[in-house]
Order: C-alpha cells, then sequence, then structure tokens
C-alpha cells in the first residue's frame, strides 16, 4: 500500500458508526423533495430541507425546469465567460439585482462558489477581511484562499467586532463578511450593529443571504432588507438551493464590483455556467416569491408555533428566531443515536457534530417549510419529545 493510500486508511469513523447502527448520511431519498419523503420505502416527514418556502415540488417550478430544457438543452457545456451564456442568464441576474436592491448581479453555478470566488479576490495582500466565527464553511473556503489579513470575531459580538477593526489601518479596505441568517444556529446577524461600526470604521460589509432570502424581509428579500440596511451592505450573496428550489447562487452589488468580479471571481471564469433548468427554475421561483406572500406568513406561522413547542418541552434551542432550529444534544455519538431514533419514528432530521460544530454543541438541525401542515408539526414535536425523554435530554 502506497503512503497515501495508508494514510487514508485510517480514518475509520464512518465505518465505527455504520457498525454501532447509528451513521445518519447519504440516505437515499427515492420521491421528490417534499414534507413527506420515501426512503428505502419508508415514509417519513421531512424536517431537514432548505426548500424554506416549500417550491421544489412547485408545478409552475417544475414546468419552467422543463420548457428551459426543451429551448436550451441540459447544459452549456462551457464557462460565462466563454460559450456558457444564455439570455435567460442575464434576464435572471436582472431580475436578482432588482430583487435585493442592487445595480447588477451575476449567477455562479453553485452558492458555494460564489463565496468562494468572490472573497478569495475582492481584497488584496494589503487589505483586510473580518468575518463572524460561525459563517459557513464556503465563506470560510473564500477566507482561506485570500492574501489579505483575517481577523475573526466572536459570534454576534459587536464589542468583539469593534476590536478586530481597530486593528486594522485606516488606509485600507476592510470587508465584514457575515452570514445573515447562521445556518445551523438559526439566530440573525446584527447587522444594525454591523452597519454602525462599518461606517465607523469605514469598512465595506458582505451579507450572506443563503438562509434569509425567502424567510425575511419585504417578499423575502432577505435580512439587509429586513434590517432597512440594503444600501449600507455593499455586496449580497445568494444561493438558488434553499428558497429558490434550484442550484446556484448569486452575489449584487454596485455595476463596478460586480464588473471586476465578473473578470476576477475564478469560479465564475473557470467554471461551467449554471444549467439553463437551474435558472429557469430559480426565476420561476421568484415569480412566485412575489406573487405569493401568503408562504412566507404560513411559514412564519409555523415558525413560530414550533419555536413555542419546543420552548414549552424544554429543548435547548439557542437564539434561533427563524424556521431553522437547533435542537443541542452536545455529544456526537448521543445525537447520531437521536438522529436513528426519530427516523425509526419516522422524522427526518439533519445531525450537526463535529468537526461542523465543536464537540460541546452538536445539535441536531431541524428546519421547516411553508408547506409544512400544523398536524405534521404536532407529530414532530410529539415524535421529539418521547425520544428526548427517552435519552433524559428533558424531564
Amino acid at each position: 500500500m502506497n503512503l497515501l493510500r495508508a494514510k487514508l486508511s485510517k480514518y475509520d469513523t464512518p465505518q465505527k458508526a455504520k457498525a454501532a447502527g447509528i451513521y445518519p448520511y447519504f440516505r437515499e431519498i427515492e420521491s421528490d423533495q417534499d414534507t413527506e419523503v420515501f426512503i428505502s420505502g419508508k415514509k417519513v416527514l421531512m424536517f431537514g430541507s432548505n426548500a424554506y418556502l416549500g417550491l421544489t415540488n412547485h408545478p409552475k417550478v417544475k414546468e419552467a425546469a422543463i420548457e428551459a430544457i426543451r429551448k436550451y438543452g441540459t447544459g452549456c457545456a462551457g464557462s460565462r465567460f466563454l460559450n456558457g451564456t444564455l439570455d435567460i442568464h442575464v434576464q435572471l441576474e436582472n431580475r436578482l439585482a432588482e430583487f435585493v436592491g442592487k445595480e447588477d448581479a451575476i449567477s455562479f453555478s453553485t452558492g458555494f462558489q460564489v463565496n468562494e470566488g468572490v472573497i478569495s479576490c475582492i481584497t488584496g495582500r494589503e487589505d483586510y477581511l473580518i468575518w463572524d466565527e460561525l459563517n459557513h464553511a464556503s465563506i470560510i473556503e473564500g477566507i482561506r484562499l485570500s492574501f489579505s489579513t483575517k481577523l475573526k470575531y466572536k459570534h454576534n459580538d459587536m464589542d468583539s467586532l469593534e476590536k478586530q477593526l481597530q486593528k486594522c489601518e485606516s488606509d485600507k479596505i476592510k470587508l465584514i463578511v457575515v452570514d445573515g441568517v447562521f445556518s445551523m444556529e438559526g439566530d440573525i446577524a446584527d447587522l444594525t450593529g454591523i452597519t454602525r461600526l462599518a461606517k465607523k470604521y469605514n469598512a465595506s460589509i458582505m451579507v450572506d443571504e443563503a438562509h434569509g432570502i425567502g424567510v425575511l424581509g419585504n417578499h423575502g428579500r432577505g435580512t439587509c432588507n429586513h434590517f432597512g440596511v440594503t444600501n449600507d451592505v455593499d455586496l449580497i450573496m445568494g444561493t438558488f438551493s434553499k428558497s429558490f428550489a434550484a442550484l446556484g447562487g448569486f452575489i449584487a452589488a454596485d455595476k463596478d464590483t460586480i464588473n471586476y468580479l465578473r473578470h476576477h471571481a475564478r469560479t465564475y471564469i473557470f467554471s461551467a455556467s449554471c444549467t439553463p433548468a437551474s435558472v429557469a427554475a430559480a426565476n420561476a421561483s421568484l415569480d412566485i416569491m412575489l406573487s405569493e406572500p401568503e408562504r412566507i406568513e404560513n411559514l412564519w406561522k409555523l415558525t413560530n408555533y414550533a419555536l413555542k413547542g419546543f420552548r414549552q418541552m424544554g429543548c435547548e434551542i439557542g437564539h434561533t428566531s427563524t424556521p431553522i432550529i437547533p435542537l443541542f444534544i452536545r455529544d456526537n455519538n448521543l445525537t447520531f443515536t437521536i438522529v436513528r431514533d426519530l427516523f425509526d419514528d419516522g422524522i427526518f432530521v439533519n445531525p450537526v457534530v463535529s468537526p461542523a460544530v465543536a464537540s460541546q454543541d452538536t445539535l441536531i438541525r431541524f428546519s421547516l417549510m411553508a408547506t409544512h401542515t400544523i398536524e405534521q408539526l404536532d407529530f414532530a414535536l410529539e415524535t421529539i419529545r418521547k425520544i428526548f425523554k427517552k435519552h433524559n435530554l428533558i424531564n
């Protein structure tokens, strides 16, 4: 065995979890992504999806994707830079820019590529990137690739952010990068405090709206709109894989910034462009977001109902105030065990364990869709109550 294989063969954590019957990953879904799914012939309630508006199975979204394939084929066979720009790419980008309140936007093949490509190229060696310690992995990866000085501040702690800003040279670029809604904890960034400090220290701001769009703001325009700080935020990122029910992502900003990124972001220039079906699906989802505000209203009705239920149950759910509800377990193996037990009783949820979070912060991520019913939610709450009592997590 060569040295590489010898090293990699020592990684046996998944094998141990499988042997214990608690391995929770790569469960094969045999149906559409809806409030109920089939796995190995078993029907379970889906509380692990990011489709907050429940649009992945909407007939208008599906038909738009099908029509795009009929007209444009299944792919573009090239990057946006060369032969991969379709008229529908540009149409969607113009709509997205208007939707989030910016001059221009460009779309990428995935949301991960947006953060990786934009953050890694937008600042230089003498500049600063300042970031929240609980930012998404895609933000962290983009920061790792940058040549700028990296400064991390404590989660949603404005005193910590200010101390990091004070370390920066006043005549250098300072870019604060933050999730609008934190993807695991479900809490919302203090954009009011961040924009106040950005003005004080002449810093710029980039907000990842992956989990904010479709959830917060007027017609789901996101966290920046929710706080009324769109004009104070320089770059707004979004993804198609959550509320837009497709695959891809975008960055919106002023025309000069987008022009620079269009010619410098390597994940944009050197990746195949977003497929016609994904672009059309995202565009149709945007139509529904604008025309059916009752979806967001129902999402919040369910969210408030669930938050009240979990708090009354005695679950530890942190500071969440969104459809992302963390149920803290604080033990890797116990988290896996509870996910298995819940699945056996008909509930699909996601485990979040180290190294994704600190070992003492492991949790179950419970997330809601606008298309869930109160009856489904009641069943989930009662099932979780039973399993949590069994493992002495609640009284």
